[in-house]
């Protein structure tokens, strides 16, 4: 049977640079593959989430994302790199991009250097903390939260930084997510992200993290605009803003690589 080729990009989201931010794999589609295929590829890619998506109409798109592991109903940095590919590599001349998907309608606009997306906010609660989550950190936080994903809130920059996870009692906690964070020196809030279960350990920016840390961290600050940095090893910057129950996540992106994967 011959092979059919399909195109391919790896973007770094949130970074002005390359090797900064959080690389994506983008993949454009004319109609949906097998599930179990669009798994595979993301297996293949082995980066922490790869983007597929199929044309609607003008300005107009479905888009799914898949970890190594699963599909996953909301995420951030994918969602910027696919915007990046239409406006610069397909050739879109619009000024904003609606995607389709599990979580609803997500928008990206063309914002100068920067691309911005519209997400539903998800405002963290605070709850009980397993024992095995505190059991996972080297520094005990001052709160735990939950939304999607847990939440510890610290109270230094520095115990971000220096909090050292370990995964032998993170892989026992139940979620998809563990969002460690703190109000920041230099912008209004940091963060790190870690994933247990998953060959992704830390990820290096996670904008979906910031769809629950904007509305948090906009209640505990009083101010609605706010810069935020991931504290990665790659490191990444999101300019934040709280529209009543959504969230605007800002951040540039660079093109890494493009070409084709190969499928019988």
């Amino acid at each position: 049977m011959p092979m059919k080729s399909y195109p391919i990009y790896t973007v770094d989201a949130f970074t002005d640079h390359l090797f900064g931010g959080n690389p994506a794999a983008v993949c454009p589609l004319e109609s949906w593959l097998p599930t179990e295929t669009m798994q595979q590829l993301a297996m293949e890619n082995n980066l922490s989430e790869t983007a597929f998506f199929v044309a609607k109409g003008p300005g107009e798109y479905d888009i799914r994302w898949f970890t190594p592991e699963l599909e996953i109903d909301l995420a951030g940095h994918p969602t910027l790199a696919t915007a990046y590919v239409i406006f610069t590599e397909l050739g879109y001349t619009g000024n904003s991009i609606q995607f389709h998907c599990k979580s609803g309608i997500l928008t990206v606009t063309r914002q100068a250097d920067k691309l911005e997306m519209n997400f539903p906010a998800r405002m963290p609660v605070p709850v009980v903390a397993p024992d095995a989550l505190l059991q996972g950190f080297s520094i005990q936080p001052s709160r735990v939260l939950r939304s999607r994903d847990y939440v510890l809130v610290y109270e230094r920059e520095e115990d971000v930084v220096a909090a050292v996870p370990d995964f032998n009692y993170l892989n026992q906690v139940e979620t998809l997510g563990i969002i460690i964070t703190a109000p920041g020196k230099d912008v209004d809030f940091v963060s790190r992200f870690f994933v247990p279960n998953s060959v992704i350990g830390e990820d290096p920016v996670t904008g979906s993290a910031h769809a629950t840390l904007i509305p948090f961290w906009a209640a505990a600050l009083g101010k609605h605009t706010l810069n935020a940095k991931q504290l990665s090893k790659r490191g990444g910057t999101l300019w934040c803003g709280l529209q009543e129950d959504r969230v605007t996540i800002a951040g540039q992106a660079v093109l890494y690589m493009k070409g084709a994967y190969y499928l019988s």
